[in-house]
């Protein structure tokens, strides 16, 4: 397994201009909340010729399956709304057609804030969405993580 280049995944998605949101661990990251993740999660526009650019991409990185490695994604794959765990060259990235309740990409887009990212233009979800959806979800790992979001949006609030 490939240490996580999120940056450099995030880089490739853009050039092949490839839309997403940067939701999870990553988008917490770059907010400012101080955790450790090891997997980028990016929930994309699931129409045709944004899957063809996502696809591309995918290839590009040698992704595959993390639970079946001998399976590379394809279109029906990336056409679904579930989430796609893979495993790349640059490290584990989970490409998501919706998450929570069925939430596809224009279901988040007013839920997201633009950051630059070296140079790079990067769509994240902002952390109070996030926090909702850590609450919705409920897992342990989610619920683990929801002081540190709250923590985080409390002193970006006061810094405004």
């Amino acid at each position: 397994m490939a240490q996580l280049d999120y940056h450099t995944l995030l880089r490739s998605l853009s050039q092949h201009e490839v839309e997403f949101i940067v939701v999870g661990g990553i988008s917490a990251v770059l907010q400012g909340v101080p955790t450790i993740t090891r997997d980028l999660d990016v929930v994309y526009r699931l129409d045709a010729a944004n899957i063809q650019r996502i696809l591309t991409v995918l290839k590009n990185l040698d992704a595959r399956f993390r639970m079946r490695p001998e399976l590379s994604p394809n279109i029906s794959h990336l056409e679904s709304k579930g989430h796609k765990l893979l495993t790349t060259n640059l490290g584990d990235l989970d490409v998501l057609g919706s998450i929570g309740k069925q939430l596809t990409y224009e279901h988040l887009l007013e839920h997201t804030d633009e950051i630059n990212l070296s140079g790079l233009g990067v769509r994240v979800l902002r952390l109070e969405k996030l926090i909702a959806l850590k609450e919705e979800l409920g897992r342990d790992k989610d619920l683990a993580m929801l002081p540190t979001l709250r923590r985080t949006l409390e002193e970006k609030r006061k810094l405004k």
